[in-house]
């Protein structure tokens, strides 16, 4: 279950005449149900956290100068940047749904085996697929907003839903799962064995990002008269009391190959590439990473190396979008050049902060040789191939190379630096179910608020006002896939004010350029994505354009 690898693509056919009659073959096909959230963003669609990035003030949409105006069009939520691109995503429209499926057809399915005696396992499955249920339609209902919804397995034509229904049934698959899954406490020999696990306490924390979410996005005070903000923190309240986790706050000293040593801050050693202080030609040195499934992880997407051509998806392939565009410079692996850093955002960290060295990538940084990234980049013509270069780049979620100029992968299942990338997606740390507890209003809050603080090397804040929290969400959380939606959670007019831009110089392919985004077109899509244009032929109409989109 490490990586929830096992490819599960049983035949229809197998599933209704031969399977679910034993409780090994639930547990096989719950491994599918993650196998299926795994390939939501695994087969090369366009990913529900490059998006993410992208539609944020945190970058840009970037890659190649020579590429299609796609990401463009997201970032300036403005169709005329590419008027073909009428189907962003419908790739990542067919992986939810499929994994959605598979979550269904379990839930459907799982009573026909006989359970007595085994009823705490029966249990844990069925809450494990209702969470996995509930995160794609989570992602999917943020990014479209009415969308259908199917709880059961079914070939019919299906119409949108009203956003409101589809959160309902979020909210109670969630409560669901948090009563039935029992696994204990964390603890490094349980997540030894169980990374990537869905818990009682990952749904707890989930069913507050989504009340958070939901009653911000659309001036409610409950979520879909399912949870009250009361149950939301409770939930919140008792992962941190129960749930086993904490920060990582111990820092890391580490050696390098010539036995000089380096110090690693806590918030370093939770991302590979900043905890990498040295590498022979086949191996990184990150003694100092706090590992996968660290005490911090409450949820993560897994991925492997075991991904192949031949329709073994494990890997990570929405990381290759976030590497340095062509080319590998150690220790940052070469990719698509999506998602350049706004170097107003990167102005914007506190000198003092300790988490903005961990997050971004800054091309003024040495090489080996001892001439910086930049002058390395455009050396190597880097420059020319380069959409929207501003200096910086995304480091958490980056493919990583090793000193003599190979991919870090390069030996580990199919060597495929596009396919083979493992860095999990730490989809739930527990500095985030810190930080909601105080934003739902425990009476811990400033010392919820401050503990985060602390770790990144910053003094006590005075209180724990809506501001504050909102604020250190924005550096602890930056690159993470979570940014995007706490500024539309804060209201339309005040996510568009932020994510626009008058123009912000930049190059493109070694020209100089400017980055316009027009808080208009923000408000006009009501910060919501496009309908892939594909599904609604396929329906015959029955889907609906949103407002904004072509």
């Amino acid at each position: 279950m490490a990586s929830c690898s096992l490819d599960v693509e049983p035949q229809t056919s197998i599933l209704d005449a031969s399977y679910y009659k034993t409780a090994a073959e639930a547990e096989t096909a719950l491994v599918g149900c993650y196998d299926g959230l795994q390939r939501t963003t695994s087969n090369g669609s366009l990913s529900f956290y490059v998006t993410s990035e992208v539609l944020a003030d945190e970058c840009f949409g970037a890659t190649g100068s020579s590429d299609g105006r796609g990401y463009q069009a997201l970032d300036r939520f403005d169709q005329s940047q590419s008027t073909s691109d009428n189907d962003f995503f419908n790739g990542t429209w067919t992986d939810y749904y499929a994994g959605i499926f598979r979550c269904n057809n379990l839930l459907q399915k799982i009573d026909k085996i006989n359970w007595t005696g085994n009823e705490t396992e029966y249990n844990s499955i069925v809450g494990q697929a209702k969470f996995l249920r509930a995160y794609m339609y989570f992602d999917l209902v943020r990014l479209l907003g009415n969308i259908p919804l199917i709880t059961v397995p079914t070939t019919d034509n299906v119409p949108q839903d009203s956003a409101v229904t589809v959160y309902r049934q979020i909210a109670k698959d969630l409560v669901d799962a948090a009563s039935k899954i029992t696994y204990p406490s964390w603890s490094a020999t349980w997540a030894a064995s169980n990374d990537g696990r869905a818990t009682q306490w990952a749904a707890k924390a989930l069913l507050a990002r989504v009340y958070l979410f939901y009653t911000g996005y659309y001036g409610k005070n409950d979520l879909a008269g399912v949870v009250t903000k009361s149950q939301a923190l409770a939930g919140v309240e008792d992962v941190i009391k129960n749930g086993g986790y904490s920060l990582i706050t111990s820092s890391a000293t580490v050696k390098d190959k010539d036995g000089a040593s380096h110090t690693l801050t806590p918030f370093a050693r939770l991302w590979p590439a900043s905890s990498v202080v040295s590498a022979t030609d086949s191996t990184l040195n990150w003694d100092g990473y706090a590992g996968r499934g660290n005490s911090e992880t409450v949820f993560a997407q897994k991925f492997n190396y075991t991904q192949d051509y031949n329709g073994n998806e494990d890997g990570n392939e929405w990381l290759v979008m976030m590497g340095i565009r062509n080319i590998s410079i150690f220790p940052y692996g070469r990719g698509w050049g999506s998602c350049t850093v706004n170097p107003e955002f990167v102005s914007s960290f506190s000198s003092s902060d300790q988490r903005r060295t961990p997050s971004i990538i800054d091309f003024s940084e040495s090489t080996l040789s001892g001439s910086t990234l930049a002058e390395t980049f455009k050396a190597k013509s880097g420059l020319l191939n380069q959409r929207e270069y501003t200096g910086y780049t995304v480091k958490k979620y980056t493919p990583l190379s090793l000193p003599n100029g190979d991919d870090e992968v390069t030996g580990k299942g199919s060597s495929s630096f596009q396919i083979s990338q493992y860095q999990d997606f730490i989809a739930i740390r527990y500095a985030d179910v810190l930080l909601m507890a105080a934003e739902l209003g425990s009476s811990n809050a400033l010392t919820y608020l401050n503990e985060v603080r602390k770790r990144a090397g910053l003094s006590d804040a005075s209180s724990a006002s809506e501001e504050n929290i909102m604020n250190e969400r924005k550096y602890e959380f930056a690159f993470e896939g979570i940014r995007y939606w706490d500024l539309l959670r804060q209201g339309i007019n005040t996510a568009a004010k932020i994510i626009s831009t008058p123009g912000i110089s930049v190059l493109s392919g070694g020209n100089s350029d400017e980055v316009i985004i027009n808080s208009s077109n923000i408000i006009k899509t009501n910060g919501l994505m496009q309908i892939p244009n594909t599904q609604i032929t396929l329906s015959g109409g029955v889907l609906k354009q949103n407002a904004g989109w072509n």
